[in-house]
């Protein structure tokens, strides 16, 4: 029978159709990448980017030169100028803000590869470094609340045509509504039961077992109990910290390995889908009226990974409510199993 299940920390309801029940096998058919044209992001075509903001490069080597791990560039078409002004002001009951933030992009690795799946755990290590270096840079500017680092793998999942591995930076002069939802939920949750939501999920995911993927040293990935998608994943630390950019080293090492090995399971399992992945963490806090004082309490950071299987339609936008076709508890078995 179908069911409801219900989000616990921003109350959204999702529906696990197991009358349509999906496995793995039924999601392999997949629609032809679109065509790829000449990289801009290859070694030795570093004049096709703006000029890059951050690099780890061999000591010696000189910015913008081919000789580079990871580089950090402004985004060509940016959405977002560090370079505009701040202002707002109200048009009646509109309210407008003028588009000040930054759009970048992390261009993980030299070698002409599409999937992060195929990067060593050193390489994706090293791509973790630049996400926190740049959210540091950010966090100086009093104009920026928030960070988003998202990446888009896939035509379906909004990659685009070039087949290079890279993912990106928003930062932005407002919290996302998204990110809003989940704040306000770890808030309630927080000031009725003065325990971190996130921390009691990860407690009884790994009492229970059922959706526990795998945990690597103090890092676990679960399949979440009301999942929008087909074999969505959650990556969260054991250890309480509403801050992504503040991780140990240990952590950090940690996460790579974990991030390595579900991608590269999703991967297999489900032939090589389109998915994108978020890190969501807190905003910055700056001392004000109204400061939000127990978020170092309440909120905690991870990222989603949603492998872009099913199409969002009419119902969903309608109503709120997604679908999924594949209980977490299986998508978490079939993962387990890799």
């Amino acid at each position: 029978m179908p069911e409801l299940r219900k989000d616990p920390v921003i109350g959204r309801w999702v529906i696990i159709s197991t009358e349509r029940a999906k496995r793995p096998h039924d999601f392999k058919q997949q629609k032809p990448e679109a065509e790829e044209g000449e990289c801009p992001f290859c070694p030795g075509r570093e004049d096709r980017t703006p000029p890059e903001v951050f690099a780890i490069r061999p000591q010696g080597s000189q910015p913008n030169s081919s000789d580079w791990d990871v580089r950090v560039v402004p985004s060509i078409s940016p959405y977002l100028r560090l370079d505009n002004e701040l202002w707002r002001k109200g048009i009646g009951l509109y309210d407008l803000i003028g588009g000040v933030g930054s759009h970048e992009v992390i261009i993980e690795t030299p070698r002409h590869i599409a999937n992060m799946a195929d990067l060593s755990q050193e390489q994706i290590n090293k791509v973790f470094t630049a996400y926190i270096e740049r959210i540091k840079v950010l966090e100086q500017d009093g104009r920026l609340k928030y960070v988003l680092i998202f990446k888009n793998y896939g035509w379906k999942a909004g990659g685009g045509k070039i087949r290079h591995s890279r993912s990106r930076i928003m930062a932005t002069p407002v919290v996302l509504k998204r990110v809003k939802e989940e704040l306000a939920g770890a808030r309630r949750y927080f000031e009725y039961h003065q325990r971190c939501i996130f921390c009691d999920i990860i407690k009884q995911e790994m009492a229970d077992q059922k959706r526990v993927i795998l945990e690597i040293d103090g890092i676990v990935a679960i399949t979440p109990f009301a999942p929008r998608f087909p074999f969505e994943v959650w990556i969260m630390p054991k250890k309480h910290n509403p801050d992504f950019y503040k991780i140990t080293t240990e952590e950090q090492n940690s996460l790579a390995k974990v991030l390595k090995e579900i991608l590269s399971r999703l991967k297999k399992l489900l032939s090589d889908p389109p998915y994108n992945y978020v890190i969501h963490s807190a905003p910055f806090r700056r001392e004000r009226r109204g400061y939000w004082t127990t978020i170092n309490e309440d909120y905690h950071w991870h990222i989603e990974i949603i492998p872009r299987l099913t199409q969002v339609a009419g119902f969903e936008w309608g109503t709120g409510f997604y679908i999924c076709p594949t209980s977490p508890e299986e998508a978490a078995k079939f993962l387990r199993e890799g």
